[in-house]
């Protein structure tokens, strides 16, 4: 059962979300899609859900994967969709307030709910093409030397490629999709994550405190916010103020382990092919600081959860999007107090 907290003057309560339906028992995965579009956010969260611990419960729950999709697809992403609070949650629920105008303090009020809310589905139906299905990967080896050796590193399954279209964690589509065929004509649930955002950046903020990547317009409108791999205590992300070189999309990766790191016993510089599993994603924003860069990943789930070697890491589908509107010239300003 999902409980919220109110008090005498029937208002949402600033207090941590509590929750106890999906802990207990599992839900089916068509009970969960229908739980997901048809119970709005004001009825089943409270005001402030912080702090956002993430639940230890395998179990997704429906009332965060509507959020995260909402959030989504307002440009305030929290990553990978995957059903369980979390700090990029958090940090996505405070972008959209300074998107929107409202007072930046994390919480889930009814204005803030207001403006994220909509009456189009957030589970929607996808039918598998034959597209989804071509140069697929048997596996994709650990070692940059066996990686080099290869044509491409693509996806290793249709669900993985689903997955990552939809902005989602693979466990999330396995659990929405238990007994789906995964062969043309196999219809899927996945989440309606709507078109990437559009328009012009003029601003990069690339906040080591937050953990994110904020972009601006001239105007100094916030646009879009990213939740961000930045650097690690080894490799540090730059500081300063530079500017992005240029974009390349399907970049193969340069492993130099003179220039960057070593991975493993591998000493000799190494040309790894392009791909969405490629060490730096489907894309590579290019800065002026030579040898870093904003990219992708091949690990979506891991943003923000583990260091970069230096640079900027965002998921593939945040970084596409980001690439789409920035352009050469664009600044780039790292803050890390």
């Amino acid at each position: 059962m999902l409980f919220l907290v109110a008090n005498m003057n029937n208002t949402i309560m600033s207090t941590v979300i509590v929750m106890a339906t999906f802990t207990c028992a599992p839900v089916h995965a068509e009970e969960m899609a229908d739980m997901v579009n048809t119970t709005a956010l004001l009825e089943i969260l409270t005001a402030k859900p912080k702090p956002f611990h993430s639940r230890q419960s395998e179990a997704p729950d429906p009332a965060i994967i509507r959020l995260q999709v909402l959030l989504d697809r307002a440009g305030a992403s929290p990553g990978v969709i995957d059903g369980h609070a979390g700090d990029n949650v958090q940090k996505a629920i405070t972008a959209f307030e300074a998107m929107q105008g409202l007072p930046v303090d994390g919480d889930l009020d009814r204005e803030t709910i207001a403006r994220l809310e909509t009456r189009e589905p957030i589970i929607i139906t996808y039918v598998v093409s034959d597209a989804d299905l071509e140069n697929l990967t048997e596996s994709i080896p650990h070692d940059f030397a066996k990686m080099a050796r290869m044509d491409h590193l693509g996806f290793t399954s249709v669900a993985e490629r689903l997955s990552e279209r939809f902005h989602m964690d693979i466990d999330l589509f396995h659990a929405l999709n238990p007994h789906a065929t995964l062969a043309v004509g196999g219809k899927v649930r996945v989440t309606g994550t709507g078109s990437p955002k559009t328009g012009q950046v003029a601003r990069i903020e690339v906040d080591s405190r937050r953990g994110q990547a904020r972009a601006f317009e001239a105007d100094g409108l916030l646009i879009a916010a990213y939740p961000a791999t930045i650097g690690s205590e080894e490799t540090p992300a730059p500081t300063g103020n530079h500017k992005v070189k240029g974009v390349a999309h399907l970049p193969d990766y340069t492993y130099n382990p003179k220039v960057n790191f070593q991975q493993g016993k591998n000493a000799d510089v190494l040309t790894l092919p392009s791909g969405p599993n490629n060490p730096v994603g489907t894309v590579w924003i290019d800065l002026t600081k030579p040898t870093y860069g904003i990219h992708g990943t091949p690990e979506p789930s891991l943003i923000d959860k583990v260091g970069s070697h230096g640079c900027v890491r965002l998921t593939n589908w945040d970084a596409e999007e980001l690439a789409s509107m920035v352009k050469p010239g664009v600044a780039v300003i790292f803050v890390h107090e």
